[in-house]
């Protein structure tokens, strides 16, 4: 089974049962983020991970096994990325990219911010004018070394 296909199965198993990410992310004690990253393709789960979506979801060790293998990373098929929601992180990025390196570099020096070393929340915040999104990303900072 490929990734995409695990990716499909999961997707549609998940809709059948009516289980949010968030209950995935719970049953096998990961973060909601990473989870479903790791069930979009873009992350590898270790064999007791897998295991327990796949028991979770009543899908077979075919699942599991893709569950572990490594993923290419970077899912979107086109660039700039078409779907609304995702282009306004795209948007964000082509706005304000250059005031976040220039900040980053003034503060820490010359360097990037690690997708790695890296962690990230999505948090509903009240407002009486319309809940908002918070986005929290935090990665290690990686200074570019001298040879």
């Amino acid at each position: 089974m490929t990734r995409s296909e695990c990716t499909a199965a999961i997707l549609a198993v998940r809709q059948a049962k009516g289980l949010t990410w968030q209950a995935i992310a719970d049953a096998i004690g990961r973060h909601v983020v990473w989870t479903t990253a790791a069930l979009l393709g873009q992350a590898t789960m270790d064999r007791s991970e897998a295991a327990r979506v796949a028991d979770l979801l009543e899908l077979g060790p075919e699942v599991a096994e893709a569950l572990q293998q490594f993923p290419t990373k970077g899912s979107l098929a086109v660039s700039p990325p078409t779907d609304p929601l995702i282009y306004r992180f795209h948007e964000i990025v082509q706005v304000y990219g250059t005031t976040l390196k220039e900040v980053i570099h003034e503060q820490f020096g010359d360097g990037i911010m690690s997708a790695i070393d890296f962690t990230m929340d999505v948090e509903r915040v009240a407002d009486p004018k319309g809940d908002r999104v918070r986005v929290t990303m935090e990665g290690k900072f990686l200074p570019y070394k001298k040879w």
